[in-house]
């Protein structure tokens, strides 16, 4: 979507937000350790796997500053201040760029390029305005949540953002090398180092002028990515990922950015059909 669109749907749905909450289930979500009051203790130690592993199941939000969001969880505690920025930390993702205001990217120069006529052409080619899967890192940045379902050999994200399905390969397979077909959300193996990272490989992506997208503002990305997460829950309602993006075609050197989200509880996913009744498209300019 164009920006102004956007800003128009995301005024729609806040606009909304009474309307909707009335009309979806409203059931409690099982298993949340919870105050004496009955409000969920978030910062009660993550749950584990049967042999001991973090897991990382739940329906998660992206967490602005000290909180804010859909649902009892994430307001399950008054919010606090974020903290002064440390220069040397890993820089926080945004939904429009990766590594946040400020972060000079070291792209590489025909990257550079691409991303300004992108932005000039105001994001017009972005998947998200197609309905199409819109890359993980605007996965991981989007405002809408996603669910994790962990099992003992695969993990999925299902995003509530043009109604994604993501597959994460816990099984221990390696990387397929027989030339497959790429894939919008790139192919997934992760594992755990100890008992609290689960380290994400992601390959074979998709890296055409339609999907290379990381962000708004069309940060691009190629063929080439290879994308690490490091996946930590802290606690039951946090949840860090460190993301590493090396993609030699278009950056001159890898870099990392991070993603924090916190846990939605006592809420339930909604369902978003993207292209039902989508009218993003029509106010695009057709080429000449």
């Amino acid at each position: 979507m164009t920006r102004w669109i956007r800003a128009l749907v995301m005024a729609t749905c806040v606009a909304a937000a009474p309307a909707i909450a009335a009309q979806w289930p409203s059931y409690p979500t099982p298993g949340v350790p919870r105050t004496p009051d009955g409000k969920p203790n978030l910062t009660a130690p993550a749950p584990r796997t049967a042999d001991g592993k973090v897991d990382f199941s739940g329906i998660w939000n992206l967490r602005f500053g000290g909180g804010g969001g859909r649902g009892r969880g994430a307001a399950g505690a008054p919010p606090t201040p974020p903290p002064a920025p440390d220069p040397n930390a890993v820089p926080v993702s945004q939904f429009f760029e990766v590594a946040g205001r400020g972060y000079a990217l070291p792209l590489q120069p025909w990257a550079a390029e691409l991303k300004k006529k992108r932005m000039a052409d105001n994001s017009k080619d972005n998947p998200d305005v197609w309905c199409l899967p819109i890359g993980l890192m605007q996965y991981h940045n989007h405002p809408q949540p996603r669910q994790i379902v962990q099992t003992k050999n695969l993990m999925l994200i299902t995003y509530e953002s043009n109604y994604g399905l993501r597959y994460i390969y816990l099984d221990g397979r390696p990387a397929p090398s027989n030339d497959p077909t790429p894939w919008w959300f790139g192919y997934s193996r992760g594992w755990y180092e100890g008992n609290d990272t689960l380290v994400v490989e992601t390959t074979n992506f998709r890296g055409d002028e339609r999907a290379g997208w990381l962000d708004v503002n069309g940060s691009p990305y190629t063929d080439a990515l290879k994308m690490t997460e490091r996946f930590r829950r802290p606690n039951f309602g946090s949840l860090e990922i460190d993301i590493t993006i090396d993609d030699p075609k278009a950056y001159t050197k890898p870099f990392t950015v991070r993603v924090n989200h916190q846990l939605l509880v006592d809420s339930e996913m909604i369902e978003f059909i993207c292209n039902e009744n989508e009218r993003s498209t029509e106010h695009i300019p057709k080429p000449k």
